[in-house]
């Protein structure tokens, strides 16, 4: 599967952004799907992952309670909305998928699928 992620920008601290993914070539259904970032300098880190049944989410306890992860599968897309945005989460933000659903979702090792990344800067 292809990933394509969009959506990124120069928001404002509290503003709000939302970031998605498509993919191409495979049906994400059956794939757990997740978002990571990368600031310049530092190692990349996860931020929320949704499990292929939908039922299961996780975040990061940076971004718990500002975004929120989700899924349309008639779209074959994943979504990140992300509220009550901070400097600190100025960063590359990549989507990911993984096929064989057998590792846990806060480890990007465990994602065989990448999106290109998308830019979030967050000015204060």
């Amino acid at each position: 599967v292809q990933l394509q992620a969009s959506g990124g920008g120069l928001v404002q601290a509290g503003g709000s952004l939302r970031l998605s993914c498509a993919g191409f070539g495979r049906t994400l259904s059956a794939y757990n799907l997740g978002w990571f970032r990368q600031a310049p300098g530092t190692a990349r880190e996860f931020v929320a992952g949704i499990a292929w049944t939908s039922s299961g989410t996780v975040y990061a306890d940076s971004v718990k309670g500002r975004f929120t992860i989700s899924r349309d599968s008639a779209k074959n897309m994943v979504f990140l909305q992300m509220n009550s945005l901070k400097p600190e989460d100025t960063a590359v933000y990549f989507c990911a998928a993984d096929e064989d659903r057998r590792g846990a979702l806060r480890v990007a090792t465990t994602y065989e699928y990448w999106g290109q990344g998308t830019l979030v800067t967050v000015s204060s």
